[in-house]
């Protein structure tokens, strides 16, 4: 397995390097600056080095200075990464003996090529050639000349590699030219199997992996190519004839009357496969179920290259496993318009936090004693250079769902905290900031050093912060939140229960969790004053909640008259679009100068004193 040492001070970018080098099996060292760097390289001599240039300590081109000075790491393979990149740059880097430059932010195609690039490349230059004929390149040896396996074949399961799909793919479309027909492009993707690996550990999942491959091998013909490409990737490269009748690959009686259908091609080709994957493995003692997800492309309709037909089979692919997995979905334009979207914006999040355009805007929450500001619920906005504001409800589930909500939250919880401590530095009345904590957070181990780190380096006193959670993050292991949430509370922060009401089991949790407050969902505000039903629920748990000794905020408070009846039910402290909507840290440092708060008499006229 190739060691690639990571040398990048933004975490944040860091972690996404090591997460994407991660899924393609190799073993991944990170560094926080040059310094440590250098350090791990003479200790770990990885073969390959991603080094950002802009760093503190030791900048990349001091990094990049000592180890080729260093005879043991002088032939290193070395990548800068950089979001310059202007050629004064790169020239001071070549010279230095950089092999490659990155510009960032870049994706994840060019950051594996140009890995691969290096490395094939190094290890034709200092390992030379083995001229032993390649098991894994059998099924297509007679296009195929020598070459050494350790670079086209996969280390675990001897299947070809993605480097001899590509080599494969030209003198095949070429025989395709002249002969007639198609190629077809299988992705196979197993759904959820890091789970597998988190559970049961990594020797188990390559193992399974390792019966995968050989019932994939049952499912291709001899002249098909079958290929390992990254940890839980496979790939089907086959051909068929125009005109000869030839059904495009897999022999499998159920669909042998129906290949002639060109409709039912794509299930004579894919459905075969689920149902062997679905079958049990049994390894260990263990039963094991799996499942699949596969992306069909064809050459030539869905692209006239590999890594077009490679990349518009993942967008199939990765829509199968948004329906479920277990199934497989054909390539269409439209999937790939949405995707496209998807991956764009992703790729711009991933730098969002480095060039800074994540914005915190502040929402008051106003006490219903005196009318004035005790707080402020802090909520992050994405200004981003081209498409201007982009909505959380756009960028939030994405960010969830690649993992980067941790690293966002963070900042978040660093820039509010540094931000209410410098108003209180400046003489201003004392306020609480509320933040929302996601799953990923609260589930980190190390969530309570986190959290001291970032209170010591701010200064703020752990009683004007405030953790927001939702019932769904706490319900997952009572015995262990309640451990958590107790030891949050022990370093003096708040705790409050987010969106009360809309979970089915609220009710049975608030005695048994360390809440401070909780927080009424606006579903249960809104017309408080007509709808009676609401009014009723919402006074049931503002009395609830006080015989708790908890603090109520009722979320989304719009009218004058919904004000009201929250004031004559004794709910504490409101928020909502009445008294503010979301504003920047200075308009909201202007709201406390200017002591903007209600008037208790005019909270029936939809009035409020500046």
């Amino acid at each position: 397995m190739k060691k690639i040492l990571v040398i990048e001070d933004e975490e944040l970018v860091r972690n996404n390097i090591v997460e994407i080098l991660d899924t393609v099996d190799f073993r991944v060292i990170g560094a926080s600056n040059g310094g440590i760097g250098v350090q791990l390289a003479e200790e770990h001599l990885p073969d390959l080095i991603l080094c950002d240039v802009m760093m503190p300590e030791l900048d990349g081109y001091g990094v990049l200075a000592a180890l080729r000075n260093n005879p043991v790491t002088a032939t290193i393979p070395f990548i800068f990464l950089t979001a310059k990149g202007d050629k004064t740059d790169i020239r001071q880097g070549m010279n230095l003996g950089a092999d490659d430059y990155l510009t960032k932010p870049f994706r994840r195609k060019e950051l594996l090529g140009a890995i691969e690039a290096r490395l094939i490349k190094h290890d034709t230059l200092y390992q030379g050639y083995t001229r032993e004929p390649s098991r894994a390149a059998a099924p297509v040896a007679d296009l195929a000349p020598e070459r050494p396996d350790s670079i086209y074949s996969d280390h675990l399961t001897n299947l070809p590699n993605q480097l001899l799909v590509r080599e494969q793919f030209e003198p095949l479309r070429d025989r395709i030219h002249q002969e007639g027909g198609s190629i077809w492009i299988l992705l196979i993707g197993l759904d959820r199997f890091k789970r597998i690996n988190k559970t049961l550990g990594h020797d188990f999942g390559d193992r399974l992996l390792m019966e995968v491959a050989k019932r994939l091998s049952q499912c291709v013909r001899p002249g098909d190519i079958l290929a390992r490409l990254h940890t839980d990737q496979f790939a089907i490269v086959l051909a068929s004839g125009s005109d000869k009748g030839d059904r495009p690959t897999l022999s499998d009686s159920r669909y042998a009357s129906s290949i002639s259908t060109p409709k039912l091609i794509p299930e004579a080709i894919a459905q075969p496969i689920l149902d062997r994957l679905i079958q049990p493995f049994y390894l260990e003692n263990r039963e094991i179920f799996i499942t699949a997800s596969i992306g069909i492309s064809i050459y030539p309709q869905d692209g006239e290259d590999v890594d077009q037909l490679m990349k518009n089979a993942g967008v199939a692919m990765s829509y199968a496993k948004q329906l479920g997995g277990n199934q497989y979905q054909s390539y269409t334009p439209t999937l790939q318009s949405e995707s496209l979207d998807d991956l764009t914006l992703e790729t711009s999040l991933r730098y969002a936090v480095e060039r800074e355009e994540l914005q915190l805007y502040y929402q008051p929450i106003v006490g219903l004693k005196n009318g004035r500001i005790v707080g402020a619920e802090a909520l992050v906005r994405w200004h981003h250079p081209q498409r201007g504001m982009i909505s959380p409800v756009q960028f939030i589930p994405l960010a969830e769902q690649t993992g980067l909500i941790a690293p966002i939250g963070e900042w978040v919880l660093q820039t509010a905290c540094n931000q209410t401590k410098s108003w209180q530095t400046e003489g201003l009345p004392p306020v609480r900031v509320a933040v929302n904590l996601s799953f990923r957070q609260f589930n980190q181990v190390d969530l309570s050093d986190r959290l001291v780190r970032i209170l010591d380096e701010s200064g703020l006193n752990p009683s004007y912060l405030e953790l927001e959670l939702t019932e769904s993050i706490l319900v997952q292991n009572v015995e262990l939140t309640i451990a958590k949430l107790n030891e949050l509370k022990s370093m003096g922060v708040k705790i409050s229960l987010d969106d009360f009401g809309t979970g089915y089991s609220s009710l049975s949790y608030l005695q048994q969790f360390p809440f401070d407050l909780l927080k009424i969902d606006r579903c249960f505000v809104q017309d408080i004053n007509t709808n009676t039903t609401n009014a009723a629920l919402t006074k049931a748990i503002i009395q609830m909640a006080h015989s708790l000794n908890l603090k109520v905020i009722a979320e989304g408070v719009e009218t004058s008259e919904e004000l009201a009846v929250l004031y004559e039910n004794q709910c504490d402290n409101i928020q909502g679009y009445f008294f503010s909507r979301p504003v920047k840290a200075e308009d909201f440092k202007r709201m406390l100068q200017e002591d903007k708060h209600l008037e208790r008499q005019s909270y029936s006229t939809s009035h409020f004193k500046d």
